[in-house]
């Protein structure tokens, strides 16, 4: 039998959401997820992608999630296409937690995604991806991954390595020609992410700092005997 999806936005609901306190927006998200309707989800989705205080956007998450799955992650997958950033970042951050028995077929974390020109939202799609990938697309999602390497501040490159650690032996081969590119840069970062993934207690910085080093013995010159 087909539901029915409700897809009328509740205006109480955005106008409390739309409060100038803080306060008052979080305790709006609270009450929705706490008495969860169809007419809810468009209100949730539209204040995601514009809610500037932390907490509150967390909180519209977890709302999201009690809402029926089907519903709301057919309303937060269009949002992946928005030409907001936020409101990218926060529906890949919804749907890692909905997971990924709420997903339909295809790979929700596309290509595209995980190559988003903002930080942001690039740095939620890896950590989305490796949270929602199958086992036998891990490879697959390395390769895309890897072309990121050396990509942005320290933030951003701890946020990749970690996806890398995430993805385990799988991406092992793909860092591993990543140890030939040109780049020192990129190599640098390799080298740091391999490093972690043999030892994930070890500190960001001091693996950056090792693999530094070596890049740079790599590229001294060769005095022969």
């Amino acid at each position: 039998m087909t539901r029915a999806h409700s897809t009328t936005t509740d205006p109480r609901l955005l106008e409390a959401l739309s409060a100038p306190s803080p306060s008052t927006r979080l305790r709006a998200a609270l009450a929705a997820g706490s008495a969860p309707h169809p007419d809810q989800v468009e209100a949730l989705v539209q204040r995601c992608a514009v809610e500037p205080d932390f907490y509150v956007r967390d909180m519209l998450t977890w709302a999201l999630t009690r809402h029926d799955r089907e519903v709301t992650t057919a309303r937060v997958l269009r949002e992946l296409g928005s030409s907001v950033a936020q409101a990218r970042s926060q529906a890949l951050h919804t749907l890692s937690k909905l997971g990924d028995t709420a997903l339909p077929a295809r790979p929700a974390v596309t290509t595209e995604l995980l190559q988003d020109p903002d930080d942001e939202v690039a740095r939620t799609a890896w950590r989305t991806a490796v949270e929602l990938v199958a086992e036998d697309d891990r490879l697959a999602l390395a390769e895309v991954l890897v072309t990121q390497l050396g990509r942005g501040d320290r933030e951003v490159r701890l946020s990749l390595s970690r996806a890398f650690v995430a993805l385990g032996e799988a991406a092992a081969p793909v860092l591993e020609r990543a140890r030939t590119h040109p780049d020192p840069g990129v190599l640098a970062h390799a080298i740091a992410t391999e490093r972690l993934m043999a030892d994930p207690e070890a500190g960001f910085d001091d693996s950056v700092a090792e693999a530094q080093r070596t890049v740079a013995l790599l590229a001294a010159p060769r005095i022969d005997a």
